[in-house]
């Protein structure tokens, strides 16, 4: 009851600071992540989190399915289809290579074994789309922009997690039996999600349209609620790959009703913000000084390194030759901030018995932590350096590129004040 007592009272302050946070590089998501590490047992010992604790792996989950939900809803299929490239190459060259830099970073600063390396290389290459919603919620961003971040982030994490499945088997008790057989559970749970991710929407798209059924307007946003709940429930219950579903079910949804998508959209903003916050109080009652503690100078410098160095490099390759603005390449290499994604798997890598796992997860925690807070105290004042630039009227050297204004954009909420820099800050 504390940890309700300490998550409400954080909730009313966050609201209360929400028009500063707005205006200022006050960000309600570190609030809650403070607020989190100063109840724990490493400062008031208020409420007792351990990382083994069944409600940080199940508000993580939850916080990450719910955001990637309401994320879907905003890609436009027909545009996406249109502007594929860029996401592709963030997605097939730039995650992989902050996967590959990550992992030599780790082994020669940190001192882990080659496959725990790259295990922590794959926990912290996917990107959280919560973290930078300052940028992928504001009409001044150009809308390519918004489009890369936000599509690139809502995918990544499902294609990140059978490789990290596939290493922690690797590192595990078993290593040198993650056969043919792993290979194809983990694509058998790709599948499954890709196919609930599709299939569920399609099915309650329909059974509202047959005659004398239907959805009463007042309870219209229910419906994607209902969708959600149940694709969560049978995701878990076949182990299909929840996030990948989460993401393609809203996007699916959003083609198929888009009166469902508006009916919905103030609930699921509201709900997917409730959780995050719910995930950032429990994941910063973990932040202990004894957790600080047990990171090595190297690993500090790694850290360091992965948000200001790995992200930005592996992304500005993936983007040469592409029609990008410098500005525009800089925001997106720069905003690649590590969220619930990275937090889920890397408790799965601690409850998963390796060897180097409390090592492992002590690094991924700490970069978790730092990246929060870098990340969303930049977004509102790189975002208004776009306002600026649109306003003294600097040309756009790529004519393809929708302007800030265009709320018509391909995967991007563009006017919807997504995040806690509207609700409160990223």
């Amino acid at each position: 009851m504390v940890l309700v007592v300490v998550f409400g009272v954080a909730l009313l302050v966050a609201v209360v600071l929400s028009g500063l946070a707005a205006r200022t590089v006050l960000s309600t998501s570190l609030l809650f992540l403070t607020g989190g590490a100063l109840v724990s047992d490493g400062f008031l010992g208020l409420i007792h989190i351990t990382p083994d604790s069944e409600i940080v792996s199940v508000t993580a989950d939850l916080a990450l399915f719910a955001v990637l939900f309401t994320d879907g809803m905003h890609v436009s299929l027909a545009k996406l289809r249109a502007n594929w490239r860029n996401p592709a190459r963030a997605l097939g060259l730039g995650m992989p290579l902050a996967f590959v830099f990550m992992a030599l970073l780790t082994h020669v600063l940190v001192g882990l074994d080659w496959t725990t390396s790259f295990l922590v290389g794959a926990v912290l290459a996917p990107t959280d789309p919560v973290f930078a919603s300052a940028i992928v919620g504001r009409k001044e961003v150009p809308a390519k922009l918004r489009q890369l971040l936000n599509v690139e982030s809502g995918i990544n994490d499902g294609l990140a997690l059978p490789v990290v499945l596939l290493l922690i088997a690797a590192a595990g008790p078993t290593a040198g039996h993650a056969d043919e057989a792993s290979l194809g559970k983990i694509a058998l749970e790709l599948a499954l999600g890709l196919a609930f991710g599709v299939v569920l929407p399609l099915l309650v798209n329909w059974l509202v349209r047959v005659p004398l059924l239907g959805a009463e307007p007042k309870l219209q946003p229910l419906l994607p609620l209902a969708t959600g709940i149940i694709l969560y429930a049978a995701c878990h219950l076949t182990h299909a790959n929840p996030y990948l579903a989460a993401f393609s079910a809203g996007a699916v949804l959003a083609a198929v009703s888009p009166e469902a998508r508006k009916a919905f959209e103030p609930l699921g903003e509201a709900l997917a913000e409730l959780a995050k916050f719910a995930a950032l109080l429990v994941f910063g009652a973990l932040l202990t000084p004894h957790l600080f503690g047990d990171l090595s100078l190297g690993g500090y410098v790694a850290v360091v390194l992965a948000i200001v160095l790995i992200r930005p490099a592996s992304l500005l390759i993936s983007l040469v030759g592409t029609r990008f603005t410098r500005r525009e390449k800089l925001t997106a290499a720069w905003f690649g901030p590590k969220g619930f994604a990275s937090v889920v798997y890397g408790l799965l890598v601690l409850q998963s018995g390796i060897p180097q796992a409390r090592e492992a997860y002590t690094l991924i925690a700490v970069c978790i932590a730092f990246s929060i807070v870098a990340h969303s105290s930049t977004d509102v004042p790189i975002a208004r350096m776009f306002d600026v630039e649109d306003l003294v009227g600097i040309p756009d050297d790529d004519q393809d590129h929708p302007r800030p204004g265009d709320r018509e954009t391909a995967a991007t909420p563009a006017a919807r004040p997504r995040g806690d820099r509207h609700t409160g800050g990223s």
